[in-house]
């Protein structure tokens, strides 16, 4: 679903609403549904059952059960978000069930073709992704209480109980914390199209601002999630088929395509608040790193996609630059170096949770008997997404850093 094609622009240069993001939530679905309409039934039942079927390797045998429904009763955007999170989890849940040894090559007809084709209504691809884990999946214990953790809870779920919750919703709260960044970008080009440098000043500041508190809500991973659940239990079910050793021919989507299909995992790459922030403050990316990014944006909802793409024209820093006052320079530098700290803590937080888990989990391995363990080992050194995790992240830090303007 695209953002309209109007030829006449509102007064600021991007009206959030235009692109389905929303004031108070950002890119995230405001208040999704959490159930399907009653022909539904058969895959809300599945997907409630999640983590007791894929333990009990139960999964695959009620997929097969499972009639294949049409998606001709879904009605509306909020209704399609929820049919692809439940058939994306569905779908994590069949392929990796038996763990990186035991995939499957074909995902059945009765799952793929509906999946398809809720994922072309929504222009989404039809694998699990940030849109669907993290955006869609969330709803509020108390509908009239505050937007924090304990009055949070997911809708569909995988194996990694609390751990795999936790992991959810702190990255949600990330989100949650860029909203005053995103609504700071849109002041900072409407400043800078009325020539307002006090108002690009205050924009700028929102902006720094709201990147140290997506920093401040992602310690609290270590609060949540315990490393060993995250990276033996929970990260393979994030795990796509492109760029996967475990899956190296992709999956075949019955009656969808006779070939096999390739796409990636979830990533906090598929993201659109960083991309944004990055078009906004013209950081450059080294080719491989830009490349991997910019096929991440294939992920995204397409007004979201649509969104990042119109800040791109920005000439935030060219106008910066040109002004020559040293307040803007400093606070766009602010701006730049909480992107660049962020992201250095993001190292931290994968070497925590990747790094120092994985090679826990080859220690378990190299000893005899059934301690050993089953961590999976086909993605120790990539992101989910397909990535090679540590020399991605750090070039991504650092070319953050390169965008700082000199004195």
């Amino acid at each position: 679903m695209e953002a309209s094609g109007d030829t006449e622009e509102p007064p600021l240069p991007l009206a959030l609403s235009r692109f389905q993001v929303s004031e108070e939530f950002g890119f995230l679905l405001p208040d999704p549904l959490t159930d399907l309409p009653a022909p539904y039934g058969p895959w809300m039942d599945i997907a409630r059952d999640l983590p007791q079927l894929i333990r009990s390797h139960q999964l695959r045998s009620r997929v097969h059960q499972m009639p294949q429904l049409s998606t001709q009763h879904l009605r509306g955007r909020e209704e399609l978000h929820l049919a692809h999170l439940v058939l994306s989890f569905i779908t994590m849940g069949y392929v990796w069930q038996e763990g990186e040894e035991g995939t499957v090559q074909v995902l059945p007809q009765n799952l793929a073709v509906p999946f398809w084709e809720v994922s072309q209504a929504l222009g989404l691809p039809p694998i699990l992704s940030h849109a669907d884990f993290v955006l869609a999946n969330w709803r509020r214990k108390d509908p009239h209480g505050p937007l924090e953790i304990e009055n949070l809870d997911t809708i569909i779920s995988l194996p990694g109980g609390e751990s795999l919750r936790g992991f959810i919703l702190v990255t949600l709260l990330v989100e949650k914390a860029a909203v005053p960044g995103i609504k700071a970008i849109t002041q900072a080009l409407g400043a800078i199209l009325q020539c307002d440098e006090e108002a690009l000043h205050s924009a700028l500041e929102e902006l720094a601002g709201a990147i140290q508190a997506m920093r401040a809500a992602l310690r609290r991973m270590h609060d949540y999630v315990d490393p060993e659940v995250f990276y033996s239990v929970i990260r393979i079910f994030l795990s796509g088929w492109k760029d996967n050793p475990a899956m190296p021919h992709g999956l075949i989507y019955e009656g969808v395509s006779p070939e096999p299909l390739a796409f990636s995992g979830g990533s906090a790459a598929q993201s659109s608040v960083l991309h944004a922030f990055d078009e906004l403050l013209g950081i450059c990316h080294r080719h491989d790193c830009a490349a991997f990014l910019h096929r991440m944006r294939d992920y995204m909802p397409p007004a979201h996609r649509a969104f990042v793409e119109r800040v791109r024209g920005a000439s935030l820093r060219q106008h910066v630059l040109a002004s020559g006052d040293a307040r803007l320079r400093a606070a766009f530098n602010r701006c730049v170096s909480a992107l660049a700290e962020l992201r250095s803590y993001h190292i931290t937080i994968v070497t925590k949770y990747i790094a120092t888990a994985a090679a826990k989990a080859r220690a378990r391995r190299a000893q005899p008997g059934p301690a050993a363990g089953t961590a999976p080992s086909a993605l120790e050194t990539q992101g989910t997404g397909g990535s090679h995790i540590f020399s991605f992240l750090k070039s991504v830090r650092d070319t953050t850093r390169e965008g700082l303007i000199s004195a």
